[in-house]
């Protein structure tokens, strides 16, 4: 019997604000521990909770970037349960009137289109963070308190790649529609994963398997190959599958038992009473939907529709919101679009990786254990965009001269270096440095026939039909003219006067 896994996920992701949820703390990573807290977000007694309202915003702007239904009364509750970095002994979270509900998220996977279906978005707050050193353990509540919003999908996930690209779609979105800077590094984004096996074309779900706390999508797609093969080997082997949880082992590569689950009545929730119920206007959500941005994935769509770019190249784009608007920028103003997405893909994001690259081993000089990698260029490109040294208008005017044949290919090379470098104009660069291409029909003539003269074995090969011979003399003419002849003009004369 053949069987097949039905994954869902469980998304924790910290909401891009600056004060916790119940108070004005700093929600601010890397601060020492145990100073942005406050009697509030320890829990003590007498204390009252206030909302953070941008941390309601951006959930409901969740709900609309995950295309979710926005219900007119919400409220929350308390999960109670003990744990050391819980200072209250209970969770402020939302239970059964949650403020999203009922939303999907399309992703390209396998050559196509998949959608998963999200049950719910819903806030609540972060706990601190217990560290464990060889004699004692200390616990941070810095983290307490935090806007965390979970973004629950529905079973509809069928293997580890289907899982990583979904995650990745997720985050992706998050990050463009400014929710969350989901820096995983920070702690920013973890994951539960849910998975259950069941025969290959029934429909009744195996028992749920929980694997806790992920904190890489990688470490999601590892646990997956490791625990859908162990349960469907335990079934084959007629063992009894429970409801439990388990804790992945990254170093080891296994999922380990950690407890039988709870179900939810044994986390005993009930209304907040220190809490008003949410009940939205209407002139408030629709301030909240105005600022849904462009998803990645109609981004890109768009952009090989409206600018005719190859799937790579808007893949880019889709992938950097601030690098596919200076694009934009500039596609908008040219009449070759995908010239402008070369020079910025091939020449403007090499400079920019360099740049980074200097700034992460200056960083190294500090920090033996900081590593480059493309998240951190990423989160870095904004910046390095709004410090170039030359406008968006430059890269148009660099386009153009190469189009117009007042440079060659090989000079517009040296003459982004220089714009990088300096920020002067490309004309300004050209003039400087002599490397307008040489247009003159005579010149290039002249030039043709002292190649011609001076190289009879390719001559005779190109006229006994090798037509390869023809790029050595276009070489010697380039040579001739110091890299400076227009090489369309060169081929053009050279065809013309071997076949005279």
């Amino acid at each position: 019997m053949d069987y097949e896994a039905v994954i869902g996920l469980e998304t924790h992701v910290q909401l891009k604000t600056k004060s916790k949820m119940w108070c004005g703390c700093a929600n601010a990573f890397g601060s020492p521990p145990n100073t942005n807290v406050c009697p509030v977000c320890l829990g003590l007694p007498g204390v009252l909770p206030v909302p953070n309202e941008e941390a309601l915003r951006k959930t409901v702007l969740t709900g609309y970037l995950l295309n979710c239904e926005i219900p007119r009364f919400a409220k929350f509750d308390r999960k109670s349960y003990f744990y050391p970095d819980m200072p209250k002994n209970y969770q402020l979270t939302q239970y059964d009137r949650p403020s999203t509900a009922t939303g999907f998220v399309e992703f390209e996977f396998n050559g196509g289109l998949a959608r998963v279906r999200i049950t719910r978005a819903h806030l609540e707050e972060d706990v601190g963070k217990s560290t464990h050193f060889e004699r004692h353990s200390g616990v941070d509540f810095n983290r307490a308190g935090v806007p965390l919003m979970e973004i629950v999908s529905e079973p509809d996930l069928t293997s580890s790649a289907m899982a990583y690209e979904y995650l990745n779609a997720l985050k992706d979105i998050l990050i463009q529609g400014g929710v969350s800077d989901c820096d995983m590094e920070k702690g920013m984004v973890r994951c539960d994963v849910n998975v259950s096996v069941r025969p290959v074309g029934t429909r009744e779900l195996g028992a749920k398997i929980e694997i806790k706390n992920m904190n890489s999508f990688s470490g999601v797609r590892r646990a997956l190959d490791y625990e859908i093969p162990r349960q469907i080997e335990a079934v084959k082997r007629g063992e009894k599958l429970v409801q439990s949880t388990r804790r992945w082992d990254d170093v080891a590569g296994i999922t380990e038992l950690m407890r039988t689950k709870e179900d939810a009545h044994d986390y005993r929730y009930f209304p907040d009473p220190d809490l008003m119920p949410l009940a939205p206007t209407d002139a408030w959500l629709a301030e909240v939907e105005s600022l849904a941005v462009e998803l990645p994935l109609a981004r890109k769509q768009r952009f090989m529709r409206d600018y005719q770019l190859p799937v790579g190249d808007a893949e880019v784009f889709k992938s950097n919101a601030a690098l596919g608007n200076y694009f934009e920028g500039l596609a908008r103003q040219s009449k070759n679009p995908k010239a402008v997405a070369n020079w910025i893909i091939n020449n403007l994001l090499a400079k920019l990786a360099a740049a980074n690259e200097s700034r992460s081993r200056g960083d190294e000089a500090q920090n033996e254990n900081s590593e480059l990698d493309q998240s951190l260029l990423q989160s870095a490109l904004p910046i390095a965009l709004a410090d170039l040294k030359f406008p968006p208008s430059a890269l148009l005017e660099l386009v153009a001269l190469v189009e117009n044949r007042t440079i060659s290919s090989s000079a517009a090379q040296q003459v982004f270096t220089e714009m990088f470098a300096t920020g002067k104009s490309p004309a300004a660069i050209v003039q400087e440095k002599g490397l307008a291409q040489v247009s003159d029909t005579g010149a290039i003539e002249k030039y043709c026939d002292e190649a011609i003269a001076a190289n009879p074995n390719p001559v005779a090969d190109y006229r006994a039909g090798k037509v390869a011979a023809l790029n050595s003399l276009k070489g010697q003419v380039m040579k001739l003219s110091k890299g400076k002849a227009n090489p369309a003009l060169v081929g053009e004369i050279l065809e013309r006067k071997l076949k005279g």
